[in-house]
């Protein structure tokens, strides 16, 4: 047949990781010999490799199929798949129908190539078009059940069911019978099915640091935030380098795995469907099954602390801690919490009560929180001047963050980099006018944006484009402040861009460059 007489078709393929059988070259055979037995030529090719047919999200060869399709840009006039199967082993068998549907109102209809009916719309290709979705559908059912039970028989024997080791552990190939072969590092798989996985400890630095944790809180009654701030002064990285944080430490301390203990099923998570936490008594626990790094007795007197500070403590009993702290320290901040053995972490007073304030409040303690409530308004303005400004020039401005504990920044096209200040005003005895300024000094050598504002600091007063800020510490304003003159007013925000090259232009003809 001359292939101007031959119907267009574009070629949808799909191979799952359960099903290697299904491969990508066997389907594009089988596909290209319908089409030359049905009138077709295959003009175009969607592919999702290695991709689950239970959701659409996961699969992008078919989500830019229903795409073209939909927008009618497409060259071809019909979509071939090897078997309904391919198409999509979707829980809901209407979300299958509503896909091919897509497909047929735009005027391209699906053929399914291996299928032993024709897709003709007839009663008898409903019916087992019907019948083959729900039974693809079913297959995928039944297949979680066996693999689910596979892992919980695995897990039993103390083998580890994937996801990642933690700090202070390594992954550890073993054959069937147990004998240890080599050690699996980051992003490094089992290639043989019948080998298995165990949990080891890792370098003899990372366990150091496990048992000195372990030993902050059992032995100084440390709290776990007071842990955090000791690792991270003393420089000790987490997991890729990265800095502790409160759950870190905590999952050190709670994981059964760092006694030797394998668990298997906290969660469920089935089907692609959310994750959900499972009952305790559910859960799968194998005394002994991995070296320990941390003594039985250790990690369950660690357990008893843990618990004993939040867990079992009563809403009363977490505001007399807060009431001895008070009356031992004269005051209640942040920092005296954190770092208090008597008293929970904030985040356990933000949970009970809603925060801080509230817990202060139900204790009498009455803090002024009017410099808090000052500076996260002054923060919340910063932020929106920003977004003003990038707003303002969508290509010649970005808002860039250098890293997890600097400040956004402004970031021309050109390659330079704007700080952003604001100056709140304050009272003083003699009711001057004063402005404070609160340099960073990480930023001092960048071009700064300084914002000063009005008297009740609820909106700008005026901005200033200055080279640097020459001055590492805290530094007030007056009105008329003769700093004010080395920096260039903004008569409206949109000079914005302007001004800064015209400082930037000044600053290289001062310094010579």
């Amino acid at each position: 047949m001359a292939n101007s007489l031959l119907v267009p078709a574009a070629q949808y393929l799909r191979m799952s990781t359960e099903h290697q059988h299904y491969s990508l070259e066997n389907q594009s055979m089988a596909i290209q010999k319908y089409a030359e037995s049905h009138g077709f030529i295959i003009a175009q090719t969607y592919s999702d490799a290695a991709k689950r047919g239970l959701v659409l999200r996961h699969r992008e060869g078919l989500q830019q199929l229903l795409h073209d399709v939909v927008s009618g840009i497409t060259a071809y006039r019909a979509v071939l798949v090897y078997d309904v199967s391919r198409w999509g082993r979707f829980q809901d068998t209407d979300e299958s129908a509503h896909y091919e549907f897509l497909c047929k109102s735009g005027g391209v209809p699906v053929h399914y190539c291996a299928e032993t009916f024709t897709n003709d719309g007839t009663l008898a290709s409903l019916i087992m078009k019907t019948l083959k979705r729900t039974m693809a559908a079913e297959y995928s059912r039944e297949l979680g059940i066996k693999v689910l039970a596979g892992q919980t028989r695995l897990a039993e024997l103390g083998f580890k069911q994937g996801g990642v080791p933690g700090y202070g552990l390594r992954r550890m190939l073993v054959s069937a019978d147990g004998r240890r072969k080599q050690r699996l590092e980051i992003g490094e798989r089992k290639s043989i099915a019948t080998d298995r996985v165990i949990l080891v400890p890792g370098p003899s630095h990372e366990v150091e640091v496990v048992r000195d944790i372990y030993r902050m809180l059992v032995s100084e009654r440390r709290t776990v935030y007071a842990i955090v701030c000791d690792l991270n002064r003393r420089g000790i990285s987490y997991v890729g380098n990265s800095q502790w944080s409160y759950s870190a430490v905590r999952t050190v301390l709670m994981h059964p795995k760092y006694f030797g203990c394998n668990v298997f099923g906290q969660s469920s998570q089935r089907l692609c469907t959310p994750s959900e936490p499972r009952p305790k008594s559910e859960w799968v626990i194998t005394q002994g099954a991995f070296e320990p790094v941390i003594d039985p007795v250790t990690f369950s007197q660690a357990q008893k602390i843990l618990q004993g500070r939040t867990f079992n403590k009563s809403d009363l009993d977490l505001l007399n801690d807060l009431r001895s702290l008070l009356a031992t320290e004269g005051k209640l901040t942040l920092g005296l919490i954190k770092n208090s053995p008597k008293t929970p972490s904030p985040s356990t007073y933000r949970h009970r009560f809603g925060g801080l304030r509230r817990a202060y409040e139900l204790i009498g303690y009455g803090r002024n929180f009017e410099l808090i409530d000052l500076r996260r308004k002054t923060q919340s303005l910063r932020e929106e001047l920003l977004m003003r400004i990038q707003t303002m020039f969508p290509d010649r401005v970005s808002i860039v963050q250098p890293g997890l504990k600097w400040r956004s920044q402004l970031k021309l096209t050109n390659g330079i980099t704007v700080s952003v200040l604001i100056a709140r005003k304050i009272r003083t005895s003699t009711n001057a006018e004063r402005w404070r300024v609160d340099p960073v000094q990480r930023e001092c050598r960048l071009i700064t944006l300084l914002a000063r504002l009005d008297g009740q600091n609820t909106c700008f007063k005026d901005l200033y484009i200055f080279p640097s800020i020459d001055r590492h510490s805290r530094f007030h304003l007056t009105p008329k402040d003769s700093w004010l003159r080395v920096g260039k007013r903004l008569a409206v925000l949109s000079h914005f861009y302007d001004a800064v090259n015209e400082v930037l232009n000044c600053r290289n003809v001062g310094s010579g460059d």
